[in-house]
């Protein structure tokens, strides 16, 4: 095949005054094989032979072949021909560089044929190995070409019609009808087709001569068709027994009972519609797949992975394609008579479920040959089979790599630098880095590996394409050190992702404890903690791109982005420290999640990038704690640009939808079902962390239990009732798990124009659309706002939690002070009120509306907190009293646990109140009261319980959280026991031996709308007290009240309800409704879950 240029040069000939125009044409080939300069190449077979194709030589391989190794350099090149012929090339490994070049197909001329190329070799071989690229490998040195390209394939789409267990789709015969006329309705189908031949109805009902007519046309059927009948109605009144006896003969027991049929309404409304659903299945050995987009590529012979859409990744299952000359283009008959599994291919409620279907085969195929089980190494205690596959790799300074079209099988090695697809090191690979046409891979097919799928590592700008990864061990796409940033993943599907052994998040719970190199010494591994973080995608800088991309089952994680401190490994110093925690994100867009066992996505954490010491024993990236906020350039000091993440679809995972930490993340038209818990939303963590930054979603739906119901099998961990009807499906965790919507964590977050749909609470079960997150020490936000919220088959639209199963004792301080704003009253239906647990009466007032079945109460104030810092000790409890509520105080415990070396309380208050705070223990020496979430001139009273005798300094100062310097702004010193009238002693309340010290709190700067602090800084209060040695518990309630309580006051009053609105609305149970007596007003609506006990409580009026 060859395309001719345009003439490149024209040359005049003139002779006898005659002028002869010679045009003279330059061709270049499209087709590698087809250079004429080529010459061919059939080396046999010989496992000790050594191939070196340099000094310009250039060669076509025609033939199969097996060499020990081949090197091609030094302006070497090596095509392989597009041969009629399966062509096998089997070789220890094949390095290219220096000019050399290793060319199969290209993009306009892809390769045709079949070609293997197989890398076969033990990890124990005596040959020195590479200190570079290892063993078994292609590898790709400086100045080194690859390029293959093989046949253009579909590399996947979706299922487009579901898949039901057991149901084979292949000329079947399947007919539902609700019937509009009464009688025997028969049809005659063909037993290999699954056509209807010829249908009838019989009248039995009215007429006998119908009866002799049914037993005349039975009679008339030929022998070998099948006979599907169905009764509508009535058909018995004049069934006559000739007719019955002739139907018997068929092989049916059921005539002779045939009776009248009676339809009655049964609390309904509409008359019970009788239907017939006969279905009559062909017994065959295929199945035909309805697929969304027509299989381009796709033959018999060629294999495909369908993708569990329940809970287990391991429903997904492998297919052979066979010859199917009446398929459709959007059709593909498969070998085997039914699938195992339920596989959806349809949105159910709302959200798009359809599984995902992958072409696993292509016409080039690069291969591991492997041992038939494990040998000699490490991996052997986790692994039966051997690990050792080929691998891949790409050095930098490469002059040109492209590879398309591609199957890679038993790639891999459970070792470190060897993966299937491996770019190391190479910086900018697009034409920031001089590359044109950019660097790509694409519809590649990666499955059965030993060791992720591509890796990316010290690597920029490169485009992954259309890439399958299917049965891989450990993180499958994987940015490295933290670097790697404007790289693009773009449609690539990843499925079945198992742990491996390489880094401690690679690494399940028995790895995570068995292997301790890496640790100090007698360090015991935490799993959950350190471990236990297998990803499909695992992206270590928030700055790549991830469009249309699926991750459709992992023993951990979809998604997760996760951040480096500092870069490691060979990558140190490329950036300075905390820059990705800062890194603005690349696109994520229609991206889906599923099957996956922690969450569909997480964006939290970082990795541990220091060596173990005797502080800190926990092996070399392990994982830690970061925090995400990012700004304009990645500099914190710069507006914040938010993380956009826009139609992501999560279902069936089994903990998370997602898990999104961070300052500015953003969620918009996303899709969440069938998760343990939807999505969270937790905030940059300790203020004043990116302060000012807020979460939210928006335009999303929620869908608690849909029609997706799984299935009952060995493999599921739970199977349970659930549901509006409360059949069986497969459950998340647990058959008594709180499933939850929207999991209000910290904050502050926005959530605007979502729909949730399907949660239905059972006996023992708190379903609810909106939630907490459980055994919760952190604190919660007042400026979590909620709005414009829809509901439809909901039972309870929030719960706060009791004790009992998951929620332990509700004993954390995070448990105790959970609250929102229904901004516009579509939860409560009381527009601007908030929603506060029922038995914190820091937040409440006499107007307060309780609701049981949410164990809430709806009330309206103004609202802060105040973030309450001790030292000296840090491990006491702290009890806050309100002065309008003296008998009912809240006892916390504290956020950090009692072995920091200080203590934060973090009590959400009512403003313009007075409190007083006592300890189970002397108390602390040290004590910084924070207010957070205070405008301009908020304030509150606050006492502060010490012994007599002690000695103290109080000074209030505003700290900076960019430079963490404080301005003092004044300071006051004094002490107990003396009586005068000076100013110091009218701030005291002197009580043996005990006191109170009194302070107002007050904001006098202007604050952002979500910022926790001034845009002066944090505005705070600390006291310095010297405490007699000796002294008692800090506890001055009985001198307190009833001295300093007050009347309680509603300051704001509360909303009138919305007109019109219910709120529960419910097909099920008992709906109560709860007036006052003296103007009717409904001041409780619902479905309490502990209706006796709720009535016997109410007061007589």
């Amino acid at each position: 095949m060859v395309r001719f240029n345009p003439c490149l040069f024209l040359f005049e000939y003139i002779m006898m005054r005659v002028h002869v125009c010679v045009c003279v044409c330059l061709f270049t080939t499209v087709c590698p094989d087809r250079d004429p300069e080529l010459q061919p190449w059939m080396p046999g077979h010989s496992e000790a032979h050594r191939v070196t194709i340099g000094y310009g030589r250039k060669v076509l391989l025609t033939s199969s072949a097996t060499v020990h190794s081949i090197e091609i350099t030094s302006g070497g090149k090596l095509v392989i021909a597009d041969s009629h012929h399966p062509i096998l090339l089997r070789t220890k490994h094949i390095l290219i560089g220096n000019g050399g070049q290793l060319h199969i197909g290209s993009p306009d001329c892809p390769y045709k044929g079949n070609l293997t190329i197989s890398l076969f070799g033990r990890s124990d071989d005596k040959d020195t190995e590479h200190s570079y690229f290892g063993r078994k490998y292609i590898g790709v040195g400086t100045g080194g070409t690859l390029e293959i390209h093989g046949k253009k394939k579909l590399s996947w789409t979706f299922l487009n019609k579901t898949l039901h267990p057991g149901e084979s789709q292949d000329n079947s015969y399947l007919f539902e009808r609700g019937w509009g006329n009464r009688g025997i309705i028969v049809h005659v189908i063909h037993p290999k087709t699954g056509e209807v031949l010829h249908s009838d109805r019989f009248d039995t009902y009215r007429s006998k001569e119908e009866s002799r007519r049914l037993a005349k046309y039975v009679d008339g059927v030929e022998n070998g068709m099948i006979l599907a009948m169905v009764v509508n109605d009535e058909g018995s009144n004049n069934l006559e027994e000739s007719a019955k006896k002739t139907i018997s003969k068929l092989g049916s027991r059921h005539f002779h009972r045939l009776g009248f049929r009676y339809v009655s309404r049964v609390l309904t409304h509409d008359p019970l519609r009788p239907e017939a659903f006969i279905s009559i299945e062909r017994l065959s050995n295929s199945t035909v797949l309805e697929l969304a987009e027509p299989a381009e590529g796709w033959g018999p012979g060629d294999t495909v992975v369908l993708a569990s859409t329940d809970y287990s990744m391991h429903q997904a299952e492998e297919f052979t394609l066979l010859h199917c000359p009446t398929c459709r283009p959007t059709q593909v008959k498969v070998q085997g008579q039914c699938p195992a599994f339920l596989h959806m291919g349809e949105e159910v409620d709302g959200v798009d479920m359809r599984a995902e279907v992958g072409l696993l085969s292509r016409n080039i195929l690069i291969r591991g040959e492997m041992d038939p089980s494990c040998y000699g190494n490490e991996a052997c205690k986790f692994f039966s089979f051997d690990t050792f596959g080929g691998h891949l790799k790409v050095e930098h300074g490469f002059k040109a790599v492209h590879v398309s079209s591609v199957e890679l099988q038993h790639m891999g090695q459970q070792s470190m630098g060897h993966y299937p697809v491996h770019f190391h090191m190479n910086g900018d690979v697009d034409q920031k880095g001089g590359y044109d046409p950019p660097t790509s891979v694409s519809d590649l097919s990666i499955h059965h590996t030993f060791s992720r799928c591509v890796t990316i590592h010290g690597t920029n700008g490169l485009l992954v394409k259309d890439v399958v990864g299917y049965d891989a061990l450990g993180h499958c796409f994987f940015t490295e050190d933290g670097p790697e940033e404007r790289n693009t993943f773009d449609h690539c599907l990843g499925l079945m992702i198992r742990a491996g052994t390489l880094l401690p998040s690679d690494r399940d719970s028995k790895m995570c404890r068995d292997i301790t190199h890496g640790a100090f010494p007698g360090y015991v591994a935490n799993p959950r903690q350190d471990c236990s973080a297998t990803s499909t995608f695992w992206i270590a800088n928030p700055n790549n791109n991830l469009i249309n991309c699926a991750a459709a089952g992992s023993e951990e994680t979809g998604f997760w982005f996760l951040f480096h401190h500092v870069p490691t490994g060979p990558s140190e110093g490329m950036y300075s420290p905390g820059r990705t925690e800062h890194t603005p994100m690349g696109l994520f867009t229609n991206n889906r999640a599923h099957s996956n066992y922690r969450a569909g996505m997480i964006l939290d954490n970082g990795v541990k990038t220091t060596q173990a010491n005797d502080k800190d024993k926990r092996p070399f990236l392990s994982l830690v704690g970061a925090r995400y906020g990012p700004h304009q350039d990645a500099d914190p000091f710069k507006p914040r640009v938010p993380a956009l993440i826009h139609h992501f679809v999560a279902y069936k995972n089994q903990d998370h939808g997602a898990w999104l930490r961070g300052g500015d993340v953003w969620l918009d038209d996303c899709q969440f079902a069938d998760n343990g818990i939807g999505l969270t939303l937790a905030s940059g963590g300790t203020f004043p962390d990116d302060d000012g930054s807020r979460q939210e979603v928006k335009n999303s739906l929620f869908v608690g239990e849909s029609e997706n119901r799984g299935m009952s099998i060995p493999d599921n961990r739970i199977w349970g009732p659930g549901g509006s009807d409360l059949s069986g499906r497969t459950l998340p965790r647990g058959v008594d798990f709180p499933i939850r919507g929207m999991q209000i964590y910290d904050g502050p977050i926005n959530v605007q124009n979502c729909t949730f749909r399907k949660y239905i609470a059972l006996d023992g079960r708190h379903t609810s659309a909106f939630g907490f997150r459980l055994n919760n020490s952190w604190q919660s936000c007042p400026k979590n706002n909620v709005t414009n919220i829809t509901f439809h088959d909901i039972t309870s639209r929030v719960f706060f939690g009791e004790p009992g199963p998951w929620f332990n004792q509700m004993q954390m301080d995070g448990d105790k002070t959970t609250i929102f704003h229904d901004v516009d009253g579509s939860v409560s239906e009381y527009p601007g009120a908030f929603l506060v647990k029922q038995d914190n009466w820091l937040l409440r007032h006499p107007d307060c509306i309780d609701v049981p079945d949410w164990r809430a109460a709806i009330c309206s104030g103004r609202y802060a907190q105040i973030y309450i810092q001790t030292r000296n000790p840090a491990n006491l409890n702290m009890q806050i009293v309100k002065d309008e509520f003296p008998d009912r105080p809240l006892e916390l415990e504290g956020a950090l646990g009692k072995r920091k070396h200080y203590q934060q309380f973090q009590p959400v208050i009512t403003l313009a109140k007075g409190y007083t705070i006592h300890w189970d223990q002397a108390a602390p020496a040290e004590i910084i009261v924070w207010l957070i979430n205070f405008d301009r001139n908020d304030w509150i009273n606050v006492g502060f319980c010490y012994p007599a005798g002690t000695t103290f300094t109080v000074i209030s100062d505003i700290h900076n959280r960019f430079d963490q310097r404080s301005a003092v702004l004044w300071i006051v010193r004094g002490w107990f026991g003396i009586q005068d009238k000076s100013r110091l002693c009218r701030l005291l309340t002197c009580r043996l031996p005990v006191s109170l010290l009194f302070l107002q709190v007050k904001a006098y700067n202007d604050k952002e709308d979500f910022a926790f602090c001034s845009v002066k800084g944090c505005e705070r209060v600390k006291i310095t007290a010297v405490i007699p040695k000796g002294s008692p518990p800090s506890n001055c309630m009985a001198q307190a009240y009833p001295r300093h309580a007050e009347m309680p006051i509603v300051d704001v009053p509360m909303p009138s309800k919305l007109p019109g609105t219910k709120l529960v609305r419910t097909e099920l149970g008992l709906f109560l409704t709860v007036c006052q007596n003296d103007d009717g007003n409904s001041i409780l609506q619902g479905i309490p879950a502990q209706i006796e006990s709720y009535v016997n409580n109410l007061k007589n009026k």
